[in-house]
């Protein structure tokens, strides 16, 4: 009697893999057995399938890694959406919570978001005991007397199955309270638990008492204290303290810290611009990595407008009502991380690079690159299939300027441990929706 061979789980036929990790990018089937990856090569026989997608026209990929969500839902209050509505719902694998869970909150995220959600959640560890509490609305919250090292340190070391690094901020509002105070200590924490810094830049609370702030100095101050492996965030932002000047001109430190291993996060969030994007490109800085940065309070326009009222009232202590999940709803989703990628094409970034700016060098900044971010024979099976559409597409940022693009991209379908996905989260923008 003939030996027949194993019978694959799934295969995926005919589209054209992007595997930066691996150097791969053509025509390549997938096949998955027992949830990892069994085969990948040009034109696998689909007879000993049990299940075939056809992907033909269509690009495959490592399963896509958000490196900027926030999904400690009900801790974060509104600000926490659900991390399978923001993960696999929305063809993304991988989700990385920016300062959600502190070191005092860090086993509730492990309880009640790591382990019941489906998608594959991750964090960088809030430098502030208090977390991301309500979406950092309250900016007393925040200051170096609210950082614990000890405890900060503790929790990273006891955490490192879903702990990648540390999130710490350096924008005005910060800068205009307490210095580079917040910044030095986040910097002890990290050094001491041997892990990398995301820090965000921009602006995050308005300038306490009217004091004056030039933000291209505060930049000019604080990437000194970068070290290899960090990651500035926010390049592209349209507030002060980003990249560029008032000019428009990129910092010099930015390309000596890049030089000496610093990383850059696009972070899209609803401060995304555009124009800064464009001076930034322009100027030659190529972000590494690519994070939607969505929240409850951008996941709409109109959450958008009722959260830039909320922080204008919270230290006043009178947070505009109305302020729930309910509120920050999707009834018009402004984008997602797909829509993100879209932009970045149409800016000029190329597709290969794209891909590997949420599949290798995503997982390499979380320290992930052993598990995540490649298609290699016996990893897990995490895999996106992206619809690439052609056409005329009207592409707006945080503050309305428009950019017609050529391409945009869709999710086709998300694969997590050889189980398949269809992109219908109802924080999708409605064209990404069921693209299957």
């Amino acid at each position: 009697m003939t030996e027949q061979p194993d019978r694959h789980d799934l295969l995926i036929r005919g589209g054209r893999l992007i595997d930066p990790a691996n150097g791969k990018d053509g025509l390549f089937d997938v096949a998955v057995k027992d949830g990892r990856i069994a085969d990948v090569a040009p034109g696998l026989s689909a007879e000993h399938a049990a299940q075939v997608i056809d992907a033909t026209g269509k690009i495959v990929s490592p399963g896509l890694i958000d490196t900027h969500a926030h999904i400690f839902q009900y801790v974060a209050g509104p600000f926490g959406l659900n991390p399978d509505e923001v993960g696999l719902q929305s063809g993304v694998g991988t989700l990385i919570d920016q300062g959600g869970p502190s070191s005092m909150t860090i086993d509730g995220f492990r309880k009640f978001i790591v382990e019941p959600a489906q998608t594959r959640v991750r964090c960088f560890l809030s430098t502030y005991l208090v977390g991301g509490l309500y979406g950092h609305i309250y900016s007393d919250l925040y200051g170096p007397e609210q950082i614990n090292v000890d405890a900060a340190v503790k929790a990273i070391m006891a955490n490192g199955d879903i702990v990648a690094g540390l999130k710490s901020h350096a924008e005005p509002g910060h800068y205009a309270r307490w210095g580079l105070a917040v910044l030095e200590k986040s910097k002890e924490v990290a050094r001491q638990a041997k892990v990398p810094t995301y820090v965000h830049l921009g602006t995050l609370w308005p300038v306490r008492d009217g004091r004056e702030v030039d933000p291209y100095a505060l930049l000019g101050e604080m990437i000194p204290l970068m070290d290899e492996g960090d990651i500035l965030a926010h390049p592209f932002t349209r507030h002060p303290s980003g990249f560029t000047n008032a000019e428009g001109k990129v910092h010099p430190l930015v390309f000596e810290a890049i030089d000496r291993g610093v990383t850059i996060d696009v972070g899209r969030g609803n401060h995304f611009s555009i124009k800064v994007a464009r001076q930034v490109l322009d100027a030659g800085v190529l972000p590494d990595t690519l994070g939607a940065d969505l929240h409850g309070y951008n996941i709409s326009r109109a959450s958008a407008a009722a959260a830039a009222d909320a922080f204008a009232t919270a230290n006043d202590g009178h947070l505009q009502e109305g302020m729930s999940q309910t509120a920050m709803g999707s009834a018009d989703p402004a984008f997602s991380l797909y829509y993100a990628m879209s932009e970045m094409l149409a800016l000029g970034i190329e597709l290969p690079h794209l891909i590997a700016m949420n599949t290798s060098n995503a997982a390499k900044m979380c320290r992930l690159q052993d598990s995540l971010g490649s298609l290699g024979i016996g990893r897990a099976a995490d895999i996106a299939i992206l619809d690439l559409q052609s056409g005329a597409f009207t592409m707006t940022d945080g503050v309305g300027e428009t950019m017609t693009a050529s391409q945009r991209i869709r999710p086709y379908l998300a694969v997590q441990g050889g189980k398949v996905f269809q992109p219908r989260s109802e924080f999708l923008p409605f064209w990404e929706r069921e693209a299957a």
